[in-house]
């Protein structure tokens, strides 16, 4: 009879909570669910710890939970509001834009910065169907984690696309090389192998060693993004 009573608590607990909490939510507003921030996230942590304890436990005292959902609501509304009109402050409680690829080359000490891989940042492009690195002009991980790309505008000599001519696939870019470690699926789907890739390396002058990324389409055109230094034309053939 004793379980049979606890157990009508709870649900009722959970009847009675979820509308405060939906108005909580409503009050702080669409930049907290849809954005998610760093000090919005702990937010989220801290109300479903408190609504988790308050229908897990029905000892805990339903008007403290209510209050404390209230308060956690509201300094998530003040520290909001004063995050939009001091610069400085907002600076404080969130990360700062972080530019990872610039004219086709990833940075890697920006990477390494965030803890973002090569693999996450080349997933994050293909999701915006971009599959060339060497077709972003600058790519920026925003405070929210989301990728913003501006691709290269077309070159100022006539093209292609200038003249209303369809132009040739580019084929999508393979990963080849990864933080110097060669990828020797790719240059057997490629019928090509590592003394061919040395080749080319050596004609730029370049050590594998030095290779952050690098990546080949499928006219063996590769594209390079060295540890500490510029980007590299891509190689003639």
């Amino acid at each position: 009879m004793e379980v049979m009573k606890e157990l009508l608590l709870v649900s009722g607990r959970i009847i009675t909570i979820f509308p405060l909490l939906l108005a909580i939510a409503l009050f702080m507003g669409k930049r907290s669910v849809g954005e998610l921030p760093v000090f919005d996230f702990l937010v989220v942590i801290a109300l479903g710890a408190v609504v988790g304890a308050d229908i897990a436990d029905p000892k805990i005292e339903h008007i403290h939970t209510a209050v404390a959902i209230i308060l956690i609501g509201l300094l998530q509304r003040v520290v909001s509001v004063w995050a939009i009109k001091s610069r400085t402050f907002g600076k404080w409680i969130t990360f700062e834009p972080t530019v990872v690829v610039s004219d086709g080359t990833l940075l890697v000490k920006n990477m390494r910065k965030v803890r973002y891989s090569t693999d996450n940042i080349l997933q994050m492009l293909r999701e915006k169907d971009i599959f060339h690195l060497n077709d972003v002009e600058l790519a920026i991980l925003e405070a929210n984690g989301k990728l913003s790309v501006y691709k290269k505008p077309l070159k100022a000599t006539v093209t292609l696309a200038d003249m209303g001519l369809p132009e040739p696939p580019k084929g999508i870019a393979y990963p080849l090389i990864l933080e110097g470690a060669v990828s020797e699926k790719v240059l057997s789907y490629l019928h090509k192998d590592e003394a061919w890739l040395e080749d080319q390396l050596q004609a730029k002058g370049i050590q594998k060693e030095d290779i952050f990324y690098a990546s080949i389409d499928d006219n063996l055109e590769l594209h390079i993004s060295q540890t500490s230094s510029g980007p590299i034309p891509p190689i003639e053939h």
